[in-house]
């Protein structure tokens, strides 16, 4: 039977998976106007270790108390960096060692699970209604999409995005074969 883990043990099976995960992650934001969003968004941040957000175009501001309510403090544990451009974003990822890939359902897109979404990879997300501008689509290296067979056509961009991060951390961690079962009973 299983119970849930007590919170020192939460911890310490959070630095085992820590100290096992040496891929570099960041995330491109561009024009998510919504607070609630962008909370959420730097809460799946901080839970999958992303180093380095940059956010770009209309986005929400990360100390707006709306942020702060899906955040839940989480925005200071996430380094995160605003710019004027999307092409100043894709140039700091860039210069940082990161291969850029947008999260969207475009033209040309491939399945998240065929994306070259290995480590040292900026995943790029863009606003609520219309998604990721032309300019960060054709400034990126690869374009990705969230294969969905559902009745409805799109995810919510907090959503997709933790998706796109839950798949490029699974894919560093499947790579550990017998040693990724860490302990959950600690």
């Amino acid at each position: 039977m299983s119970t849930q883990l007590r919170p020192t043990d939460v911890k310490r099976l959070n630095r085992q998976w820590r100290r096992r995960t040496e891929g570099r992650l960041a995330l491109l934001v561009e024009s998510v106007t919504q607070p609630y969003n962008l909370g959420s968004i730097l809460r799946t941040c901080a839970t999958f270790g992303v180093d380095q957000l940059w956010l770009t175009g209309n986005s929400a501001d990360p100390d707006d108390p709306k942020v702060g309510k899906t955040a839940l403090g989480t925005a200071a544990k996430v380094p995160h960096t605003r710019l004027a451009t999307t092409g100043q974003a894709l140039e700091a990822a860039r210069t940082d060692g990161y291969k850029v890939v947008a999260v969207e359902l475009a033209k040309g897109a491939v399945p998240l699970h065929a994306a070259p979404v290995e480590p040292d990879v900026c995943l790029a997300v863009g606003a609520e209604d219309h998604g990721c501008s032309p300019a960060l689509l054709a400034g990126a290296d690869a374009v990705t999409y969230i294969p969905q067979i559902g009745r409805v056509g799109s995810l919510n961009v907090a959503v997709a995005t933790a998706i796109a991060l839950a798949e490029a951390r699974r894919r560093e961690w499947a790579g550990f074969g017998d040693e990724a079962d860490a302990p959950a009973g600690i």
